[in-house]
């Protein structure tokens, strides 16, 4: 059976229109490169004690190969069996989709019976189309399952898209929130322009997947024009591949900035505000950007081996690992960011969640 966004629990509705921390969940391997059950399972729980709003399953972090492997359902299945068995309390569970129509269509099934709330549709196979096509392409895979948009970089294979793009995917009824992750600022406009054009603004939830400027992205408005007057927005949450690790503090600095804009008048402290620039260094760690993102996921898989969480830094692809100098950058950041890994937090649960 579809699911419509009418069909979503109340919880879960009001749990993304106020904002939450939704991590991407990385893939727990073995030395050979074969799918670690209990690493995986520790993961799931380790996100869920951090208190984080949901959990994306399927997507970039994920690694896109886990389809070649036959390995989607099971990948799926085990997050959404794990969160179950571990914890009652609301949460988003949103599935990565990804190729063309047909594939997208079969992966939104897939994850609709498993139990998720919606899809993060990837574009990147559909990437040369023109966007009259990409608007049909989505359109037919929200037929299935409510949609989170995703504007991907486009070092990842990600379009670019105009802000008019932007704007008939909002208006399509089973839209849900949209991923605006393009690193780009002027991209991160056309997404907010093309919102406001459609009347979405309330509807369709923004969140922020520009590992670049996590902070301001939460903390500041976002102005479009309308009619004439001035239309602010504002990012509700993330859906981050950086908040797969140091999750229970990235809780604690969207809670910070949500009680600064609440008590200070929309007003944030200058510490608040230079938060970001620490934040996107360890982000550059973290993904590899001076490798051009080579590491983004081997580097989250090296913060999460450190803390004990992962046995190894492996992906399916052998080709994948570490950039050169990057495990550097990782103890630099460690040194300089300190105060927001939450080493202690995993060593007091670690034993607990590998049971």
């Amino acid at each position: 059976m579809p699911l419509n966004r009418s069909d979503l629990s109340q919880d879960v509705l009001s749990l993304l229109s106020q904002g939450t921390v939704i991590p991407a969940h990385p893939l727990a391997l073995d030395s050979s490169r074969n799918f670690n059950r209990q690493r995986q399972r520790a993961l799931t729980r380790y996100y869920v004690d951090a208190d984080a709003g949901g959990m994306a399953v399927g997507v970039h972090t994920t690694q896109f190969a886990i389809r070649e492997r036959g390995l989607y359902s099971t990948v799926l299945e085990a997050a959404m069996e794990d969160r179950l068995a571990w914890s009652d309390r609301p949460m988003a569970m949103i599935a990565g989709l990804c190729g063309k129509t047909d594939q997208a269509l079969a992966e939104a099934k897939t994850a609709v019976g498993l139990g998720y709330h919606a899809g993060l549709l990837s574009l990147a196979a559909v990437g040369s189309a023109s966007e009259d096509e990409i608007v049909e392409h989505c359109t037919r895979v929200a037929q299935e399952i409510p949609l989170v948009g995703f504007y991907l970089q486009t070092v990842v294979g990600g379009p670019v898209l105009s802000s008019d793009f932007w704007r008939r995917f909002a208006l399509i009824p089973n839209v849900l929130a949209i991923k605006v992750a393009p690193f780009n600022r002027y991209r991160t406009l056309d997404v907010v322009r093309g919102l406001v054009d459609a009347r979405a603004e309330e509807r369709v939830f923004l969140y922020t997947g520009n590992d670049d400027h996590i902070v301001l992205d939460l903390a500041l408005p976002f102005t479009a024009m309308r009619d004439g007057q001035p239309v602010n927005v504002r990012f509700r949450g993330g859906l981050l591949g950086h908040w797969s690790v140091w999750t229970s503090t990235a809780v604690k600095q969207l809670n910070q900035i949500k009680e600064e804009l609440a008590n200070a008048g929309g007003a944030l402290s200058p510490g608040l505000l230079a938060l970001d620039s620490r934040v996107t260094d360890c982000n550059s760690a973290f993904f590899d950007v001076a490798n051009n993102f080579h590491g983004c996921i081997a580097g989250c898989h090296e913060v999460l081996r450190r803390q004990g969480l992962l046995e190894g830094v492996w992906c399916l692809d052998p080709g994948e690992g570490l950039g050169q100098g990057q495990a550097k950058e990782i103890d630099r950041v460690y040194a300089q960011h300190g105060e927001f890994a939450d080493d202690a937090f995993v060593r007091e649960n670690l034993t607990r969640w590998l049971s």
